[in-house]
């Protein structure tokens, strides 16, 4: 990274990104030898926001592309976003803590759906709830499970997946002992392979989070968004967060998307908190 750089992230007092691409595309022809050298370069830039040592926002600006990929016009992705944002976040706080406390009070967490049957270990993790202060659209709760607890497999059939410029679909993951031992994918397999053995961390998981926002009613093609649909769940591949105990390290966060609205849940030690699209609790 430019000395330049290196000295903005060492002294920012904060951090703000605005989300304007005017192709989302950017960077898919890149070597992948070259891709992940300049990815490993930006992991120092986002090591303190990473680390929750400073406040920061991102937030996403109302473009073309991002239309485009939503598969909306302009108009209706700004009515989406606006919905998305401009709710009542005092209330939404209440009740997304209240969620996030029997997530802490819990030492597993199963997910079970299509094609998915996983089971996370939590104990002695803390969840930090995105309430608006973060991300906007906030909405979501999550934390980062113990490195060697992931167990089983997960499939993501519902949504596409888009990271880094390339688009994806029907990842599928197993894990034992917390790391990926195999993994596919009906599109961009190959990349997705690429993408796991970049470095040791990036088989593991980094965070576990949990969508709550009822403002997005469908998939945006964008994870900003997607991560945030009310009763979803998105692991993380790849770097966790140190404030809430993560210990992962990787030049990769790659949030992946799973809909649990038709025919999943959630169990908390063996309790349902989550089911069908509804909460329990």
């Amino acid at each position: 990274m430019p000395e330049l750089d290196r000295f903005a992230s060492d002294h920012m007092d904060a951090r703000i990104t605005m989300d304007a691409p005017e192709n989302t595309r950017d960077g898919s022809d890149l070597p992948p030898e070259r891709f992940n050298l300049m990815k490993r370069a930006e992991h120092h830039f986002f090591r303190r926001t990473m680390a929750h040592e400073i406040p920061w926002a991102s937030c996403a600006y109302p473009t073309e592309a991002l239309a485009q990929e939503a598969g909306l016009t302009l108009q209706q992705f700004e009515d989406v976003l606006y919905g998305a944002c401009l709710i009542d976040w005092d209330s939404e706080s209440e009740r997304l803590h209240d969620y996030a406390r029997h997530f802490d009070a819990a030492e597993e967490v199963r997910i079970v759906g299509a094609g998915t049957d996983v089971t996370l270990n939590v104990a002695g993790r803390s969840f930090e709830v995105d309430e608006g202060h973060v991300n906007m659209p906030g909405g979501e709760f999550f934390s980062s499970p113990l490195e060697e607890s992931a167990q089983g497999l997960i499939e993501f059939s519902e949504f596409p997946s888009s990271y880094q410029g390339h688009q994806f679909a029907g990842i599928r993951l197993v894990f034992r002992d917390g790391v990926v031992v195999d993994a596919s994918a009906t599109k961009n397999e190959a990349m997705l392979h690429s993408i796991l053995d970049r470095d040791e961390g990036a088989r593991r998981i980094g965070e576990l989070g949990i969508g709550c926002n009822r403002g997005i009613p469908h998939a945006m093609n964008h994870v900003l968004f997607d991560e945030k649909i009310d009763c979803s769940v998105h692991l993380a591949l790849g770097q966790s967060y140190e404030k809430v105990g993560g210990k992962n390290v990787s030049s990769i966060h790659w949030d992946i998307v799973k809909d649990l609205r038709p025919g999943g849940r959630i169990e908390l030690d063996g309790k349902p908190v989550q089911e069908n699209g509804a909460w329990l609790i």
